[in-house]
């Protein structure tokens, strides 16, 4: 199967199925993805990156408090919102993508996955532009393109990072190794293909680890601040990396 062109890929998965239990008790009567960061949630951080990009059709999945978030949904008019129904059984971050994909108007094209916790602020180039425009990679050799962050662009974050990038922009695992230097994102250029003929339950790390053995997964590097918003800490953290970033861009 041949996926096609990345450059204008107008369609997506966004994960929001999770409990969001780091982040009680915000999370005790409102579900994960609207929570707010700086008046907006973070969902809407997700789908307002992807309308600014062109994107006209999102499927989201939904399990704890689904009702909220099939609500706040109806409320875009800017973008087709498809809920992906997983209330009687999580299907894990992979079989999440899976089954939504099912629900996107076009199985055969790329399509993006943003992950609904984490947030960037670009500060030149737009970050989801830039994974589809990798200089053909995606169409010639590589399976899947993701978003990393340089570990001093992240807050909210306190791993000791993900991935190294080779100058052929191809990652590997931090492994054994102390330290990486990049951090994934929460975002992603796919082929659809990579979930096709799968079990319904699954993680995303197969799909990354698979295109690692191929040497077919490249990383972008985010040039902006990433975000990533795990417990109720860590929004008055990101509001504040927000507002010092916004006064130094505009210094």
């Amino acid at each position: 199967m041949t996926t096609q062109t990345t450059r204008h890929t107008r369609q997506a998965v966004v994960l929001a199925a999770g409990l969001g239990t780091r982040m009680r008790p915000l999370t005790l009567t409102c579900p994960k993805p609207l929570v707010e960061v700086a008046g907006v949630t973070l969902l809407d951080h997700a789908l307002n990156a992807l309308v600014r990009h062109g994107v006209d059709h999102c499927a989201v999945n939904v399990h704890y408090l689904p009702e909220q978030i099939e609500a706040h949904l109806a409320t875009r008019g800017d973008l087709t919102c498809h809920i992906s129904n997983e209330r009687d059984q999580l299907l894990d971050s992979g079989g999440g993508v899976a089954k939504a994909h099912n629900l996107l108007p076009d199985r055969q094209s790329a399509f993006f996955l943003l992950n609904a916790d984490s947030f960037w602020r670009d500060r030149t180039l737009p970050a989801l532009p830039a994974l589809a425009h990798m200089d053909g990679l995606f169409d010639d050799t590589m399976d899947m393109l993701m978003l990393v962050a340089r570990h001093e662009d992240a807050v909210g974050f306190d791993g000791k990072g993900d991935f190294f990038m080779g100058a052929d922009r191809r990652l590997t695992r931090r492994g054994n190794a102390d330290h990486a230097p990049y951090v994934y994102a929460g975002a992603i250029l796919a082929r659809p293909e990579l979930f096709q003929n799968r079990p319904a339950v699954f993680s995303l790390n197969t799909v990354f680890d698979e295109a690692i053995a191929k040497g077919r997964l490249a990383g972008a590097v985010l040039n902006g601040l990433w975000l990533h918003v795990g417990t109720p800490q860590a929004i008055g953290e990101a509001q504040a990396a927000l507002t010092a970033f916004d006064q130094k861009r505009s210094a």
